[in-house]
This record gives structure tokens, C-alpha cells and sequence, in this order.
């Protein structure tokens, strides 16, 4: 298959033009990640949503991402870099305004998938551009800055989305993005030259309608699943079952098809497959923190929005620093900084399942710093190794898988952490309660909180909503704790990682 591209060699000029570019494209997907998380506390409260119904409005986003993921490869090829890098830069840019004006659930909802499916090509694209267009010696340096330029976003992302939503409300957090928009489409159209048209490119309509559905189905199930009490609805069943049967579809077609969706000839290659799984289980531990933190802070802890900003702008400073630090590490084995930043994030992980309910602003500062720097040690040499034997060819289409597994894991963590809390509460409340009767002397002591009259509405309130404040913290500590049994189960993959000369054609 022929591949049009840049056909002479672009100056270093215009290399870090258009890395400089792309960077501050990509850099709007993590700030609508973080700027969300940040105000999904008072988005709540205006649609008032239970905790697992407002989840949608990041998982929705994330969903979004993954359906249109698989794709991205083939509007490159189609269209070109140029016009669909534009084309999802412009829709991004009209489903945030959307988002901020919803009036309902639903509707935010609805756009805030939309906004995800616009933006899936943007990063992805954007590293398959510099790839193509920096040298392979300079991958490192060009996977670097592209990595330090993404986490500008959760440092000011949080901090200004925190303040305006206090200052004003939560819509603000999306209008706030339209100047970045602007920006980044203005820069896109005067920077970026056409390149990675493919003649005769063929769209696996098939696979990709499977997998979209059974994408679907899955998150369909697991934020559905606690509602409806699992399989003992028909609802979940039919789900379920629908998405098996796509999966199924998908497997098959990418397997027989002489042009499917996913060529899983790239799988051959030992680096790239165990660089897929890493990156699963990155994706898994990379939002579910910035999810989780936020309710936990705002209904736990009692900060207001700004201060949680801040908090999680701790992340996007130590990203910042990992990403400095990386290039130092990787000299030795670029699976040193993979396993050094899962060990980092595991410690973090360790730290929130043992927080107490007095929730200092040092314990989250420290944790949110150390996460991002584990991103940061991860990030650059998981790329560098998954990719060291990929052609240049085929930086797009194996670059869509890869951010497609991203994606993935974090909608699918997402959803089973607020499943944990979830479920996890309502065990511990049952639990709890079972102390709650009158000759229960602790409730009588002095520091408690309630007086020695347990038969007013007043007082029995006060109690009922005190249980349900514990029991909702010891859920938050699961979550944490599953996350961070998650970091260690990665561990032993990584040592398989190697560095083969043979690359695939």
C-alpha cells in the first residue's frame, strides 16, 4: 500500500513548529479531563445526580474516545493529517460550548461523548506526526517535550476550572477552554502541511461497528450493573450478550478479513504486544484518581473547589519534573522508569488507603504530586519501547491501538472504582448501623458529636448522616486500595519488555 507523506525532509524549523502545535492540541484533553473532575461535585448538585450517575459525565467522554479511537488511523489515511486534525479540532471546540450550556443530565451527557469522539483522533494523530516527522534519533527528545508540553494542561487546567466554578459556576469550566480552541485550531491551520494519505485505503466498517458496540455494552454494563442488580436484571443480560457476540464479530473479522479494523500482525512484535497491556493498565491508573479524589474531598473532606483545583494541579508539577527526570533514567533500560513509576504510583496508591477522615492538604499535595511524576517516569520509555521496532509506516494506525487501550482501561477502572464505593458503602452502612441503639455508651461520650436524646428526628438525622459519611469514606479506601493492587500486578509484565533489532514491514 503506497503512502503519501512528507516526501522531503522537513527542517528542524519547522519540526518543532509543528510539535509546538500539536502539543497544545493535545494539551486540550487532558485539561477537559481534569477541569471536569475537578467540578463534578457541583455539577451534581445543579442535575442532582447520585454519584454514579454524574460519573457518566466522565466516563461518557472517555467512551466517546475509545468508539471513534480505532478510526483515527483511517481518517488520517483517508483525509490527511491536515483536514482531520482541523475537522476534530473544530468539533471539539462547538461540543465544549454545548457542554457548558446543557440544562440537563442527558444533554451533557450526550455532548460531553460527542467532545470525546472529536477529540480521539487528536492525540494519537498528533504523536503518529511527530513520529513521522522527527528522526528516530530524536524519538526521545520529540516523545519528551511532547509529554512535558501535555501536563502544562493539568497544572492550569484544575487550578483556573476550580476558581472560576467558584467564582461563578461549573459551565465556566468549559467556557474557559474556547480561547485554548482557537489557539490550537488557528495554529493547526497555518502550521500543518498535508501528509499520511494512503491510496486505495479501505474502511473495516465491520470491525469497527462490532467493537463500537461492544465497547458500549461494556460500560453499559458496569455503570448500569449496581442500579440493576447485575444479572438479575434482563436489561444487563441483553447487554451483555449483545456485546460478547460483537466481541466475537470483531476477533473474527480482524482475524479472516483481508482488510479488517486492527491487523494483528503488529502483535508478532514482543515489544508492541507487552507494550499494549502496559498501557492498559496505564490508562487504568492514570484519570481513576482524579475521579475519585474530588467527591472524596468535597464531601469527605469539606474543601471548596478552588482548593481542590490546587490539589490536583499537584499532579500536573509532578508530571512535569518526571518528564525532565526520564530521559536521565531510560539511559540505563527504559523498563527501569516504567517499573520506578508504577512502584511510585503503588506507594501513592498505599498512602490514600490509609487516609484518616481529617484529610490534610499535605497527604493529597504529596500523593497527586507523586502520581503525576509516576506518569511522567512511565510515559516516555513505555512509548519509546513499545514503538522501538514499528516502521514509521505504521506509526498511525499502531499508535490508534495504543491510545485505544489507554482509553479503555481508564473507562473500565473508572467505572469499576465507582462500583466499589458504591457497593462497599452500602455494606459498610448496613454494618455500621448495627452499633446504632440505645445502649451503645460511645454515642453518649463527650467529642462525639450527639447528645444524649437519640429520639428526636434532629438527632437521628445527625446520626444517620454521620454513618452514611463513614461508610461512603471506607468505600473511597477500597477503590484506592484496588488501585493499588493494580500497580503491582503490572510489575512482573514489564521484565519482559526487550529491545529486538528486527522490525516489521
Amino acid at each position: 500500500m503506497a503512502t503519501s507523506s512528507i516526501t522531503t525532509v522537513p527542517s528542524s524549523a519547522y519540526r518543532w513548529l509543528v510539535l509546538t502545535i500539536v502539543v497544545a492540541t493535545s494539551t486540550l484533553y487532558a485539561m477537559t479531563i481534569l477541569v471536569v473532575s475537578v467540578v463534578l461535585p457541583q455539577m451534581q448538585g445543579t442535575f442532582s445526580a447520585t454519584s454514579d450517575q454524574i460519573s457518566w459525565a466522565m466516563t461518557a467522554n472517555i467512551l466517546g474516545t475509545a468508539v471513534i479511537t480505532p478510526i483515527s488511523g483511517w481518517l488520517a489515511g483517508k483525509f490527511g493529517w491536515r483536514m482531520t486534525m482541523l475537522v476534530c479540532q473544530g468539533g471539539f471546540s462547538v461540543t465544549t460550548i454545548i457542554c457548558g450550556y446543557a440544562e440537563s443530565l442527558e444533554t451533557l451527557v450526550l455532548f460531553r461523548a460527542l467532545q470525546g469522539g472529536f477529540g480521539a483522533p487528536l492525540v494519537p494523530l498528533s504523536q503518529a506526526i511527530i513520529l513521522s516527522v522527527f528522526p528516530r534519533q530524536q524519538h526521545n527528545i520529540a516523545t519528551s517535550v511532547f509529554g512535558m508540553g501535555v501536563v502544562i494542561g493539568p497544572i492550569i487546567g484544575p487550578v483556573l476550572g476550580g476558581y472560576l466554578s467558584e467564582l461563578y459556576n461549573w459551565r465556566w469550566a468549559f467556557f474557559m477552554l474556547l480561547p485554548f480552541c482557537a489557539v490550537s485550531f488557528i495554529g493547526l491551520w497555518i502550521a500543518l502541511r498535508d501528509g499520511g494519505r494512503q491510496k486505495n485505503i479501505r474502511f473495516a466498517w465491520t470491525g469497527f461497528a462490532s467493537l463500537a458496540v461492544a465497547l458500549s455494552c461494556l460500560q453499559l454494563v458496569l455503570d448500569r450493573g449496581q442500579r440493576l442488580d447485575w444479572f438479575d436484571s434482563m436489561e444487563i443480560m441483553i447487554e451483555t450478550s449483545v456485546g460478547l457476540a460483537s466481541f466475537i464479530i470483531f476477533l473474527s473479522h480482524s482475524t479472516l478479513a483481508k482488510f479488517p479494523l486492527f491487523n494483528f500482525h503488529f502483535l508478532t512484535d514482543r515489544n508492541y504486544s507487552l507494550g499494549l497491556l502496559t498501557v492498559l493498565v496505564y490508562g487504568m491508573l492514570n484519570f481513576t484518581p482524579m475521579v475519585m479524589l474530588p467527591p472524596l474531598l468535597k464531601n469527605i473532606g469539606g474543601y471548596p473547589d478552588s482548593i481542590i483545583g490546587y490539589l490536583l494541579a499537584w499532579r500536573g508539577t509532578g508530571a512535569l519534573i518526571g518528564f525532565f527526570l526520564a530521559n536521565w533514567i531510560s539511559r540505563f533500560d527504559l523498563r527501569v522508569g516504567i517499573i520506578l513509576g508504577y512502584l511510585i504510583q503503588g506507594w501513592s496508591g498505599w498512602v490514600m488507603m490509609n487516609l484518616g477522615t481529617d484529610i490534610s492538604v499535605l497527604d493529597i499535595a504529596i500523593t497527586s504530586c507523586a502520581q503525576g511524576l509516576s506518569v511522567g517516569f512511565i510515559w516516555v520509555p513505555l512509548t519509546l519501547v513499545t514503538f522501538k521496532n514499528i516502521d514509521s509506516r505504521h506509526m498511525a494506525e499502531t499508535s490508534t491501538m495504543y491510545h485505544l487501550l489507554r482509553n479503555i482501561g481508564s473507562s473500565i477502572f473508572i467505572s469499576l472504582s465507582v462500583i466499589t464505593v458504591t457497593r462497599t458503602t452500602n455494606i459498610n452502612f448496613a454494618h455500621l448501623t448495627e452499633f446504632i441503639n440505645p445502649y451503645n455508651a460511645a454515642l453518649s461520650k463527650s467529642g462525639i458529636g450527639f447528645t444524649t436524646d437519640h429520639t428526636t428526628i434532629t438527632e437521628l438525622a445527625k446520626i444517620n448522616a454521620e454513618i452514611m459519611n463513614q461508610a461512603q469514606f471506607i468505600g473511597f479506601l477500597n477503590a484506592f486500595g484496588l488501585y493499588t493492587l493494580t500497580c503491582l500486578i503490572i510489575l512482573p509484565v514489564i521484565l519482559f519488555l526487550k529491545s529486538p533489532d528486527r522490525k516489521i514491514k
